[in-house]
């Protein structure tokens, strides 16, 4: 026999505080979740933060909590191979909320952490609130997509960073009073990081950043990513190339690291979360497989050169601030031609962000604060369906 949860979790109590725990899994989702966790401990609310472990390189994850001023209430362990850390995180997030009854969880982005909590939040009858809801590349074989699609089934509160997000759940049929324009977080953490941009006479060089296992995990498409690398310093700029550890790894395993060796090419070990943000800003070029950068190179006013076919962040495509190219080395070399040109880095330069201006977390602690404190954020078993509402 199933059982079920003993008591509601969110039951709204008159003048009591709510209760919000955010989970963290890797380096994007602790850098976006930190401006929240602060918006929501100054709206009153009492926050815990679980680092759910996905990142266990301290250079991914252990130094952002210290950098963003973050102290998780409990840090899990993942080991073992793929299928091991999966099974680990779900069971560990079960058990979490069978000890815990917060009034929501608040996951964000698209990694295995949010389908995993959010699964077990929902089987102990606990709200879900999505950072960076309604995000859709249309690529059925990215994981990240699976994620998100999942998400929107799972989540309560959907909290889209853009228009174009908010759009993509309302067509997926997620009712419009649970969908909330809110902009992204990483605007947030960029507007108080201290970081300016920069004009574009005094940028110099490309960043290259990949990390994607589409990108990295296959030898073939290791080796094209490589050889893009190698074009852009022979023939367009200075490379400067912040290495994942998993591209570290592939590299090594594959022989392919020695291609890198080039005089005007600078591998590097992960950086300090402002350092990333001064070579973003200071790049005449970014090139990559992540929407973080993308969203980062934004707000900086620098052009991008997407290492992918499809990204779930098109507003900056749309805009001409961002040039899809896959891991084709002629798109991509064309791609950075365009955009490294004077006319194209001071049209870019001039753009407002597309991805948000800054205030998200604020928005985001005031709908879950006020979604509590008027009961409409505990789950509740319909009624009865009216005659008009029943499915034909």
């Amino acid at each position: 026999m199933e059982r079920h949860p003993a008591g509601p979790p969110g039951r709204n109590l008159p003048g009591r505080a709510l209760r919000a725990v955010l989970f963290a899994g890797t380096r994007p989702e602790i850098v976006k979740l930190a401006p929240v966790a602060r918006a929501l401990s100054a709206a009153g609310a009492h926050t815990e933060l679980v680092a759910t472990g996905q990142h266990h390189d301290h250079r991914m994850a252990g130094a952002f909590f210290a950098d963003l001023g973050l102290a998780p209430a409990q840090r899990w362990t993942l080991d073992g191979d793929e299928a091991a850390r999966v099974g680990t995180l779900l069971t560990r997030a079960l058990r979490y909320f069978a000890d815990h009854r917060p009034d929501v969880a608040v996951v964000q982005g698209d990694t295995w952490t949010v389908p995993l909590v959010a699964l077990a939040a929902r089987r102990h009858g606990i709200p879900v609130a999505h950072v960076e809801a309604g995000l859709r590349s249309r690529n059925p074989l990215s994981p990240e997509e699976c994620h998100r699609t999942a998400a929107a089934d799972l989540a309560t509160v959907h909290l889209a960073p853009t228009e174009g997000a908010r759009a993509n759940l309302l067509r997926e049929g997620i009712p419009d009073h649970a969908v909330h324009l809110v902009g992204n977080t990483v605007c947030d953490v960029l507007r108080t990081s201290g970081v300016a941009p920069v004009p574009p006479a005094r940028r110099t060089g490309i960043l290259v950043t990949a990390h994607r296992s589409g990108t990295v995990d296959a030898p073939d498409r290791l080796a094209a990513l490589v050889g893009i690398v190698r074009a852009l310093a022979d023939t367009r700029a200075p490379v400067t190339f912040p290495l994942h550890p998993r591209t570290a790894d592939r590299l090594a395993a594959t022989g392919l690291a020695t291609r890198l060796d080039h005089p005007r090419i600078t591998l590097l070990a992960p950086q300090p979360h402002r350092r990333m943000l001064e070579l973003v800003a200071g790049s005449a070029l970014v090139a990559t497989d992540s929407g973080g950068l993308q969203e980062e190179a934004g707000w900086f006013g620098v052009p991008a050169v997407v290492l992918r076919e499809t990204t779930p962040r098109p507003e900056g495509v749309a805009l001409g601030q961002a040039v899809l190219a896959g891991l084709d080395r002629d798109r991509a070399l064309a791609a950075a031609t365009a955009l490294l040109a004077p006319a194209a880095q001071l049209r870019i330069a001039e753009m407002p962000c597309p991805y948000g201006d800054g205030h998200a977390a604020e928005r985001i602690a005031a709908l879950l604060t006020d979604h509590h404190s008027t009961g409409r954020l505990p789950l509740r078993e319909p009624g009865p369906r009216t005659p008009e509402e029943a499915p034909r």
